[in-house]
């Protein structure tokens, strides 16, 4: 079992013993509410989660799509940066840390991690959790208000993942603009609707006026080149599906596939893919069809058959953003 399976599977073994004693019932009556709170369209400056119940069913439920989320980002990242590895992270509104959990499922080893976020019940679970996983095992989980007025130490890596949607506009510039001002890389994570890919974007374009140079998804650090409003860039990772997933939302699939926009950027030399796939290739008889973001700063399709040889057979096995052309 290579090292992100190991953690993916050390987290859900202990989200699974978190609901040890908690009805099943109350964990997805939980769960609505919850995820009614966090889809509701103004920004709190309140912490959603309550107490232990809440955190814990949410918990359960949420993070490991967020895990999976930001631990496919912090891959195309990793990619991208080869030579380089995190030796400090801090993770803004990182709640119970799954993406402290994804940065080392990504990078093996230890390293200062602090996780930063206002619901002191979050911060208190996300501690007992980490008990499980030694590489976690010294973080320091802080209580800190996540907005205008945050400021942060110098570190490595900064990961912001399902944070900017709870914040107002002017708290989002701040906590990008602090992110930049502390980090030598930073990876922002949001839900890959329309709204989420917007705050993306709005944070990509901070990013790089600050001096950063985008490592993925995007192969070019110039603008866009999707027209606003005619669609939005966004991806997909798969996640088991767990017994509170099914009480929440029904249906028998072992599986669920999280839908999410990201940005990776860094102050350092970057490697970005030569182009990426999009959306999800159409295999047909003979042919693979590729929507690909490419380095000229377009979007284009492109034709893959069989007389290309070991690069259909590539393009058989390539998925929804991976590099394109595959690194050898």
């Amino acid at each position: 079992m290579n090292v992100s399976a190991s953690v993916s599977e050390t987290l859900r073994g202990t989200l699974t013993d978190l609901l040890d004693g908690l009805p099943p019932k109350q964990a997805a009556l939980a769960v609505d509410r919850l995820i009614a709170s966090y889809r509701g369209a103004t920004p709190t400056d309140a912490p959603i989660l309550r107490d232990r119940a809440d955190v814990a069913a949410y918990a359960a439920y949420r993070m490991p799509a967020t895990f999976e989320a930001v631990r496919s980002a912090l891959e195309a990242f990793a990619d991208a940066v080869p030579e380089w590895m995190p030796g400090s992270h801090v993770d803004v509104g990182g709640g119970t840390g799954a993406a402290t959990w994804a940065v080392s499922a990504t990078w093996e080893g230890e390293r200062p991690v602090t996780v930063l976020d206002w619901a002191e019940p979050a911060l208190a679970l996300g501690r007992e959790i980490a008990a499980a996983h030694p590489a976690l095992v010294g973080a320091r989980w802080q209580r800190a208000r996540i907005g205008s007025a945050l400021t942060l130490d110098p570190t490595d890596l900064v990961t912001v993942s399902y944070v900017l949607n709870e914040l107002a506009a002017p708290d989002r510039a701040a906590l990008v603009d602090a992110a930049a001002s502390a980090a030598q890389a930073v990876v922002i994570v949001e839900p890959g609707t329309p709204d989420g890919y917007a705050r993306v974007i709005e944070a990509r374009d901070q990013l790089i006026t600050a001096g950063f140079r985008v490592a993925a998804p995007c192969p070019h650090s110039a603008a866009c080149p999707i027209v606003p409003g005619t669609d939005w860039c966004h991806f997909s990772a798969r996640v088991s599906r767990s017994s509170l997933h099914r009480q929440v939302k029904g249906g028998s699939l072992p599986y669920e596939d999280e839908k999410f926009s990201y940005v990776a950027a860094a102050r350092f030399p970057v490697s970005p893919a030569p182009a990426r796939v999009v959306r999800r290739p159409q295999i047909r008889k003979g042919q693979v069809l590729l929507d690909l973001c490419e380095t000229e700063e377009r979007l284009s399709r492109t034709t893959v058959t069989k007389k290309h040889g070991e690069l259909y057979r590539a393009a058989r096995d390539a998925d929804w953003g991976d590099p394109w052309p595959p690194v050898a």
